[in-house]
C-alpha cells in the first residue's frame, strides 16, 4: 500500500511501482476530473500539480509519490489563484468541448503562480505541452491575461 496526498487528504492506495497516478486517481479514488488523452504525456490532458509544479498524470508512477502534495482539478478552486482562473474560464468562455480544460486550467495556475504577469511568449511556452483540438488557445490566452491583470475577482 502506498499513502498518498491528495488535495490535502490521506489516501492508501494499492499502486504497483509502474501504475500511473491517473489512472490510481480515475479508477480507485473515482477522481475523474484529470483526463486520459494519449497516455504518452504529450496532450496535457493528465495535468496535476505535485508540490505545485504541474506534471502529466498518465506517465508518472504514483508510489514515486508517497510524501509529496498532489492537487487535482477537483481541489484546485480550494485556492485564490485557482478559483480566479476557473472564473476567469467562465467568463470568456474558455471550454469549448472541454474534454482538455482540466489540464489547461492546471498548466495555467502553475504558469501564474510562477509568473503572475506573463508575456505571450510566456504563456505560449508554458502552456505548448496542453493540447485543444478545439483550437480555444487565443480563449486560453486571454483567460490567463484576465487573471494577471486582476480580472475574475469573485
Amino acid at each position: 500500500m502506498t499513502t498518498l496526498n491528495i488535495n490535502g487528504t490521506a489516501h492508501q492506495v494499492d499502486a504497483s511501482n509502474q501504475k500511473p497516478l491517473l489512472w490510481v486517481l480515475r479508477d480507485e479514488l473515482a477522481m475523474t476530473g484529470t483526463k486520459f488523452g494519449c497516455g504518452a504525456a504529450l496532450c496535457g490532458a493528465c495535468t496535476v500539480h505535485v508540490d505545485g509544479l504541474p506534471v502529466r498524470s498518465c506517465v508518472t508512477p504514483a508510489a514515486a509519490l508517497e510524501g509529496r502534495k498532489i492537487t487535482t482539478i477537483e481541489a484546485i478552486g480550494d485556492h485564490p489563484l485557482g478559483k480566479k482562473v476557473q472564473q476567469a474560464w467562465e467568463e470568456l468562455n474558455v471550454p469549448q468541448c472541454g474534454y482538455c480544460q482540466s489540464g489547461q486550467v492546471m498548466a495555467a495556475v502553475a504558469l501564474l503562480a510562477s509568473t503572475p504577469k506573463p508575456s505571450d511568449t510566456d504563456i505560449d511556452q508554458a502552456m505548448s505541452g496542453n493540447i485543444c483540438r478545439c483550437g480555444m488557445y487565443p480563449r486560453i490566452r486571454a483567460a490567463i491575461h484576465s487573471v494577471a491583470q486582476g480580472g475574475a475577482k469573485k
